[in-house]
């Protein structure tokens, strides 16, 4: 029919993260999403105004982040030790989410598909590693906010995140790191 996608998208509320966890508070994609996009738009605005650095629109990365797991509509969200668990099984999942991607933009009309196929699939590559620190972040912020509920479940998950995120080249996210990611960890009285 062509005209499901708005209401798929709703269905973000019903997927689940951290799966295998014991979570202090639930987490859904749609939460999640949302939060990748104030990330990646914060990303993106502080890599051009505060470190005067080219880089893509913060506009887009927002919007970008917004679908960056809308294929998980269809595919469910996979945790992270089997998804990453060698490069077959990743590259498996890739191409899952890739055909769960153009399954989701049969569901727009046809004159809108091509406006959202670079969101959904991720094909911009100006725009896809923004949207991939902030996601990295978005994970990290979710340790720490259990860590500070007591649940020592993210420990591990804390670290082996702040590890990935330091490896990665990308100077906005260190300033983030250095000068936003302690207020996380405060309560609402110190902020």
């Amino acid at each position: 029919m062509g005209n499901e996608f708005y209401a798929l998208m709703g269905r973000m509320r019903n997927i689940t993260r951290w799966g295998l966890m014991r979570n202090t508070f639930s987490e859904n994609i749609q939460e999640h999403s949302h939060q990748v996009a104030v990330l990646a738009h914060a990303l993106a605005l502080i890599r051009r105004e505060i470190l005067q650095l080219p880089g893509p629109d913060p506009d887009r990365c927002a919007v970008a982040a917004l679908y960056h797991d809308a294929s998980e509509i269809l595919t469910g969200d996979l945790p992270t030790p089997i998804k990453y668990y060698n490069p077959e099984i990743r590259t498996a999942y890739k191409q899952v989410e890739r055909i769960a991607g153009e399954r989701l933009l049969e569901k727009l009309p046809r004159q809108l598909r091509k406006s959202y196929e670079s969101y959904v699939l991720e094909t911009d590559e100006a725009v896809t590693p923004v949207v991939k620190a902030a996601d990295k972040l978005s994970a990290y912020i979710k340790c720490i906010e259990e860590q500070k509920a007591g649940n020592t479940e993210f420990d591990s998950a804390a670290q082996q995140t702040m590890a990935s995120m330091r490896a990665m080249e990308m100077p906005e996210l260190h300033w983030f790191i250095e000068n936003c990611l302690d207020a996380f960890a405060m309560n609402l009285d110190q902020l």
